[in-house]
């Protein structure tokens, strides 16, 4: 029989992670760094997801067996670092939870009135999915570990009207950081997403070549359809070309019309409606920001 789907658990608070897992008893109301080896109670049951109201960076090591993560499975030999914001729809199997590691977890409220409250939205592995989390080295996972101790020792000290500045300007850093090893992950792991990249030519290709009159594909229906989320899609793509997801899509509808305009004798209009567009004008404006020439006077040029 298939399993129903509930609703997603949804967590309100630091402390009703601490409840959940035997975790000792919180000390701070807004910051916690939790050690996977304190958690004491068995998993709970997430299969039909979960939704928390504050941040979330773990670093997961040393799973028994095979973690499941959506639809795929993954062997996690070295330490992991996954990134969830509140508000976002994650789930986890009972038997996904790591043997070592650290979890730092933090309100949003936490942050207000520092820069970060606002500079946070930029760091965008926040809205990657959980298969598309950030594989450390043992150095890299020694420089995580050093921050998160550094947070932990902050607020177990006697708390004064420095102590939120520094547990901050930690989280800066060690979202700095991530920023940096994600970058990294992007070139060492070249060949998972070089094969992504062949992926993206070939549904790109497709479109163009099969698909006439079809609506010019969004960034969101492109990540959808290779199975990662716009945002690493787009990041994946500005280290290897320089460009995001949706210049990407331009340049290739570029290069169709370019082809389209040099071979027949379609009008402008004709061209605009089998690439998709609603309007010509969309086309011409596109076509002239990316080529200084309108699709007239390239084809006047061309000829």
């Amino acid at each position: 029989m298939k399993k129903q789907r509930n609703n997603p658990l949804v967590i309100s608070s630091i402390g009703e992670i601490h409840r959940m897992y035997g975790i000792k008893e919180i000390e701070h109301p807004m910051v916690s760094v939790v050690r996977f080896d304190e958690i004491f109670n068995s998993p709970v049951d997430m299969s039909d997801g979960c939704v928390l109201d504050f941040y979330m960076i773990a670093v997961k090591k040393d799973f028994q067996g095979k973690v499941r993560y959506g639809q795929s499975y993954y062997d996690f030999d070295e330490g992991v670092l996954s990134f969830i914001s509140p508000g976002q729809l994650c789930w986890e199997e009972r038997n996904d939870r790591p043997c070592s590691g650290f979890m730092l977890m933090f309100h949003a409220d936490f942050l207000l009135g520092y820069p970060l409250a606002k500079e946070i939205k930029n760091y965008k592995y926040f809205s990657y999915a959980v298969n598309e989390a950030l594989y450390l080295s043992k150095k890299e996972e020694n420089v995580i570990y050093n921050i998160l101790e550094n947070i932990e020792q902050e607020y177990k000290a006697n708390i004064d009207n420095f102590s939120q500045r520094v547990i901050i300007s930690q989280i800066e850093v060690l979202l700095n950081y991530a920023d940096r090893f994600y970058h990294r992950q992007f070139i060492t792991r070249k060949a998972a997403h070089s094969d992504l990249l062949v992926k993206l030519e070939e549904l790109l290709d497709e479109h163009f070549n099969n698909n006439a009159n079809l609506a010019l594909p969004t960034v969101k229906d492109v990540a959808l359809k290779l199975n990662v989320s716009p945002d690493y899609l787009s990041d994946m793509l500005r280290t290897y070309t320089g460009q995001n997801t949706q210049q990407h899509i331009h340049n290739k509808l570029i290069d169709k019309a370019k082809g389209i305009l040099s071979t027949t004798n379609l009008s402008i209009a004709e061209i605009a409606y089998q690439l998709g567009f609603e309007h010509p004008q969309s086309f011409n404006k596109i076509f002239k920001r990316k080529t200084a020439l309108s699709p007239l006077e390239f084809r006047q040029s061309f000829n």
